[in-house]
């Protein structure tokens, strides 16, 4: 692992971490006894808890004394759904959200963070599972725009989405089974799901898109970065906010 800066190692500083109320992205365990305080305490700060192997965790640890356990911190501190949707409350604007389905590149994540701040995105939503986190890495490739942009990290997306919709924003799926993205109204509040490069939205989500969109592709490359792609259809949303 390389984000050694934000990886805390051993049973007594990952317990107190917890304890201290840092904001805590992923706690690592062996089946090593004795962890059953710190899988709690875990959980009950929202961290995600990912049981690997000895050498997993060793490898992790590059040889540490990591006593069965470590963890990494996040780099700026989570917000919730709400805080998301009141920014575009606050500024009188109509919301514009980035979600990401299954982005576990924390350079892809940062990347697509560095792009929402720069088009004014209002924030971004990550699951809990099968997404990369706040780390270092992520802050790093973000050029610092996730000191900036509010990052929600949800249980459920598809529960996050329901409640978008709750809120009359519409959901843009982004597939090559969609609509060219510039035949496209992005009128009204808009949510844009991006999926990852391998396996793109999961399916559950898709179902609950009210749009797909998609990018011509003229090369035998029938695919591009998630980030790339983020980034374009961001630009087409504030070109045609800027028309309006």
């Amino acid at each position: 692992m390389s984000e050694q800066q934000d990886l805390i190692i051993g049973r007594n500083p990952v317990r107190e971490a917890l304890r201290s109320g840092r904001e805590v992205d992923t706690v690592y365990v062996t089946g090593s006894s004795g962890l059953g305080e710190i899988r709690a305490l875990a959980r009950s700060c929202g961290a995600v808890v990912k049981t690997v192997s000895e050498q997993k965790l060793t490898q992790m640890a590059q040889g540490g004394a990591h006593q069965g356990v470590a963890a990494t911190i996040a780099c700026a501190s989570y917000a919730t759904l709400e805080d998301l949707l009141e920014v575009s409350r606050s500024k009188g604007t109509k919301p514009f959200l980035i979600i990401c389905d299954g982005i576990e590149d924390p350079h892809n994540l940062g990347a697509i963070i560095r792009t929402a701040e720069t088009a004014g995105a209002d924030g971004v939503i990550i699951p809990k599972r099968r997404s990369a986190m706040l780390t270092a890495t992520v802050h790093k490739t973000s050029a610092g725009a996730a000191s900036y942009v509010p990052v929600a990290r949800v249980p459920n997306l598809v529960a996050a989405i329901d409640r978008l919709k709750e809120e009359g924003v519409w959901i843009y799926g982004t597939d090559m089974d969609g609509t060219l993205y510039t035949e496209t109204s992005f009128d009204g509040g808009a949510a844009l799901v991006i999926g990852s490069e391998g396996a793109g939205m999961s399916r559950l989500v898709k179902e609950k898109c009210d749009f797909l969109v998609k990018l011509p592709m003229m090369g035998r490359i029938m695919s591009l970065n998630a980030s790339v792609a983020a980034g374009i259809f961001m630009y087409e949303i504030v070109r045609q906010r800027g028309m309006e």
